[in-house]
């Protein structure tokens, strides 16, 4: 039997399905193996091409796999899809993913680090996090307004409700109604106290680490911005422009041209929603006190703000804010020290 040049791997919990294909892409495997019997199993064949789609658990296998000799490349899921044929099932699904790994023009995601991944669940959890303190604060204010109790929006404003809350002797709240709302703000802290801590960890980690401390010199990059993109932009290079890299965070004008004639609508939203929601709010630090800064691309935004609504300003600059960040990442520099 001829040796296995290129396997695709249907990665799952407990089932994964694997389709190989030697050098003459002559089908020569199709066999499904358990979690336990897979680094087993790549451990016995000899060196080849690995591909799987970049999903929850694909990089933990990377390494592992890449541990043994072999070559793994990790594709998104939306690329691979097109080589589906006819009905999904796991088969055809690993089948997709053997053709799509050996295709020329494939787009592979780097392979991340134990360490770059930690850092990326520090920032989902505290996503997650803020998300829950928000449902809780809403909740607050929303029960209060029953009541005729209103304070302004956000964490600083609750706490004028929380103060009513807690004090048994404000006769404007109803002691039946102190009693369902008292355990919200209990819980309230104790997600605060959370994000806190997170933030601190992050912070920590960003001050360790030397990239992100000079992605932090670009204007509207503080630590937490600095350090996601620090851990979740793997390899700069695979981006030949800053362009690309903006584009992939989805900042660049959706297109929809044909004919010779070139149509530009909204941004795409494609990419990491994160880092872009991250660089859209650094932008609109930017803007804010943009009146206090001689930083040329501050005033090239507010320039920018005088002829167009505020947040395509902030997009166009959260666009300027990731090239800027490419070109650091890829020549080594600090803003402001070297010229972009």
């Amino acid at each position: 039997m001829s040796e296995l040049a290129t396997v695709g791997i249907d990665l799952a919990k407990n089932v994964f399905q694997i389709h190989g294909v030697d050098s003459q892409e002559r089908v020569i495997l199709r066999r499904k193996l358990s979690r336990s019997d897979v680094l087993p199993f790549f451990s016995r064949i000899p060196r080849c091409l690995i591909g799987m789609e970049a999903c929850a658990s694909a990089h933990h296998w990377a390494r592992s796999l890449q541990e043994l000799g072999h070559d793994v490349r990790l594709m998104p899921a939306v690329y691979v899809k097109p080589y589906v044929k006819r009905q999904k099932n796991d088969a055809a699904d690993a089948e997709a993913i053997c053709e799509a790994v050996s295709r020329p023009t494939m787009r592979f995601v780097p392979i991340k680090s134990e360490q770059q991944q930690a850092v990326i669940m520090l920032h989902r959890a505290r996503e997650h996090l803020i998300r829950q303190r928000t449902m809780i604060v809403n909740a607050i204010r929303a029960h209060a307004a029953e009541l005729g109790l209103v304070s302004r929006q956000g964490v600083v404003g609750s706490m004028q409700l929380v103060e009513v809350i807690e004090c048994e002797e404000d006769a404007s709240l109803p002691t039946v109604a102190r009693m369902a709302l008292l355990p919200l703000v209990r819980q309230m802290k104790a997600v605060h106290n959370e994000i806190i801590g997170l933030e601190k960890s992050i912070h920590a980690w960003h001050k360790q680490n030397e990239l992100s401390k000079r992605l932090e010199s670009v204007p509207g990059i503080g630590p937490i911005i600095a350090s996601a993109l620090s851990a979740t932009i793997t390899d700069p290079r695979v981006f030949k422009s800053g362009r690309e890299l903006a584009a992939w965070i989805g900042l660049v004008p959706r297109q929809n041209s044909s004919g010779g004639k070139n149509r530009l609508g909204s941004i795409t939203k494609q990419g990491d929603p994160y880092l872009r929601r991250l660089l859209v709010l650094g932008a609109h630090s930017v803007l804010r006190f943009r009146k206090k800064s001689t930083v040329q691309t501050t005033q090239w935004a507010a320039g920018l703000l005088e002829r167009k609504p505020y947040m395509v300003a902030a997009v166009a600059l959260a666009n300027k804010m990731a090239r800027i960040v490419w070109a650091l990442m890829v020549h080594g520099s600090t803003f402001g020290v070297q010229r972009i």
